[in-house]
């Protein structure tokens, strides 16, 4: 089977003719997008340009209005292994609110391997620990996640989505407002993680260190892809022109 194979057996990801609705409003409008196993994939674009519900429908947080999305050949309504996806949202509070400690967090990326209330297993344990090491938030494990700052909150989030040792990654603004140190690491761990093969699909308004682990750049421009191959050369198109406004579904105002 050759890489351009476009057969679902060597897709992590298909998107076909996609498109999703949110609060009446298009946001996304025939959207297709094949994402090969191994691939790491930056989904670039303004705000309002449809990236984050993309992802977020990738990974069956938001519906489909036409269209559908597989993971790994299946429709993503009858997916159901989802320990093979980590997902790491944008910047939150890690706990949602709850106090909980760094370890707890980061355990319950593996809710989908162990039955709620059951306690955690050998195996388990140290996967947690690979997770906080690979983060360098062992020495935190016990912390309040409500006390750390917005980076090493996002560090618990990226060990959170890596834990269940995932097939494919999702990453949403995974460095946005993150501090250097903290963006190192993420970068590192992301490396260990595509070296083993795991298919990365990354929104990002700045690359930064992870330019140099991109394989391909899609951009999108009110809720269309408008650009599709090597990542540099997006750039000239992930920005609207200056005197043209688009409001927060991404049509323009």
């Amino acid at each position: 089977m050759t890489p351009t194979d476009h057969t679902s057996a060597t897709k992590a990801v298909q998107v076909t003719d996609l498109s999703v609705d949110l609060g009446g409003r298009p946001v996304l409008r025939g959207v297709d997008l094949q994402i090969r196993q191994g691939e790491v994939l930056a989904v670039l674009g303004t705000n309002g340009s449809g990236k984050s519900t993309l992802i977020r429908t990738m990974v069956g947080l938001l519906p489909a209005a036409r269209g559908e999305v597989k993971l790994f050949g299946t429709p993503v309504p009858r997916f159901r292994q989802w320990r093979r996806v980590g997902y790491v949202p944008q910047r939150l509070t890690a706990a949602g609110g709850v106090p909980a400690t760094v370890q707890e967090v980061v355990s319950s990326g593996l809710l989908s391997k162990r039955r709620l209330f059951r306690p955690l297993r050998p195996a388990g344990r140290e996967a947690i620990a690979r997770a906080l090491e690979v983060v360098d938030m062992m020495d935190l494990r016990k912390e309040a996640v409500a006390e750390l700052s917005g980076g090493q909150q996002q560090r618990v989030l990226i060990a959170r989505a890596l834990v269940s040792d995932p097939d494919l990654l999702v990453l949403d603004e995974p460095t946005a407002g993150v501090d250097l140190h903290s963006q190192g690491i993420f970068t590192e761990a992301i490396r260990q993680r595509v070296a083993r093969g795991t298919t990365v699909v990354m929104v990002s308004h700045d690359l930064g260190p992870m330019d140099a682990l991109i394989d391909r750049a899609v951009v999108l421009r009110r809720g269309r892809i408008v650009y599709d191959g090597p990542p540099h050369a997006s750039q000239t198109h992930a920005h609207v022109h200056p005197h043209v406004a688009e409001d927060e579904s991404g049509w323009l105002s």
